[in-house]
């Protein structure tokens, strides 16, 4: 009787095996696509490169440049945190907002809803043209509106260096969205015992939502606040087309993703930029990392016991 010959792998030794087959495709990619570019645009950042000329070692001398000898470096990043700091806040209260809204029992509800996530699918070019149009002073219908309905005359918009920052916060919030359909998740996971527990205990519905729906929400509104931040700091499409990759008026609009790409691709500083992209993942990392060590003093979890 011929012997049974056992398998050199156990079965978790083959579960492993097989799933390390099925990700290979995605770690290949991920070598080739994100970790190599990455890497290597790391040794630019140390050196002097034109793209057409071989790369020259100097060391750290481009974030030297950036943090000694570049006003602009500081402009860019002052503009891009005082947009951040705009658009960050009023996109997660519209967005937690809207979805209260749409989070109630109402005819055409699902219409409603569509119709409020179709602008976060639109493309950021098309979004921009638009949106230019619409607060042109010769052409747009913004600034005649505000003059009819409140006697306001409007401002410049993106002409106007003061405004022009703003224009682009309230352009934003056309996209709020995506992050609707996030919070509509999180507020349909809420369960209901908890909302029938306080209203035995007389609780009202303005005290139901601070002491119930918030601190159930804190997860999803932590989630949307690191993308919105990671977000805003890569803020580029909308901004390029609308100043035409120049960053007027008056370098108003000078966003730090936008220096970056003038740096790259318009002055073939190659090295500069590839200096001024690791600066910017280590502020975006900075701020991310705050973020989640601020998130123990707000954030709660379902079933979560905190020592007092």
């Amino acid at each position: 009787m011929q012997q049974i010959r056992k398998s050199r792998f156990t079965l978790a030794q083959k579960e492993d095996l097989w799933a390390l087959f099925f990700i290979a495709p995605w770690l290949i990619g991920f070598l080739i696509f994100t970790a190599g570019p990455m890497i290597l645009s790391f040794y630019f950042s140390l050196t002097r490169y034109n793209i057409v000329d071989p790369p020259i070692f100097t060391g750290f001398a481009n974030y030297v440049r950036a943090f000694t000898r570049d006003p602009l470096f500081w402009h860019s990043l002052r503009v891009t945190i005082y947009y951040g700091a705009l658009a960050l806040p009023l996109g997660l209260i519209a967005g937690f907002s809207l979805s209260l809204l749409l989070n109630q029992k109402a005819p055409g509800l699902s219409l409603w809803r569509t119709i409020y996530f179709l602008p976060s699918v639109i493309a950021g070019v098309a979004v921009a043209i638009v949106w230019s149009r619409i607060f042109s002073p010769q052409i747009g219908i913004l600034n005649p509106f505000l003059e009819r309905t409140f006697g306001i005359k409007g401002p410049g918009w993106f002409t106007d260096p003061d405004w022009a920052v703003p224009g682009l916060v309230i352009m934003s919030l056309w996209a709020v969205g995506g992050g609707i359909i996030i919070y509509l998740a999180g507020l349909q996971g809420i369960p209901t015992s908890l909302y029938d527990a306080a209203k035995v205990d007389g609780a009202s519905a303005l005290q139901r939502f601070r002491h119930v729906t918030i601190p159930m929400m804190t997860p999803v509104i932590f989630y949307t606040l690191v993308l919105g931040l990671i977000g805003a700091f890569q803020y580029f499409t909308e901004v390029y087309v609308i100043s035409g990759g120049s960053g007027g008026p008056q370098r108003a609009t000078l966003f730090y993703n936008l220096y970056l790409y003038q740096n790259a691709f318009k002055y073939n500083e190659m090295g500069y930029a590839s200096a001024l992209a690791w600066v910017l993942f280590l502020v975006v990392l900075a701020l991310t990392l705050l973020v989640f060590r601020s998130s123990v003093l707000w954030v709660y979890y379902e079933g979560e016991v905190r020592k007092r």
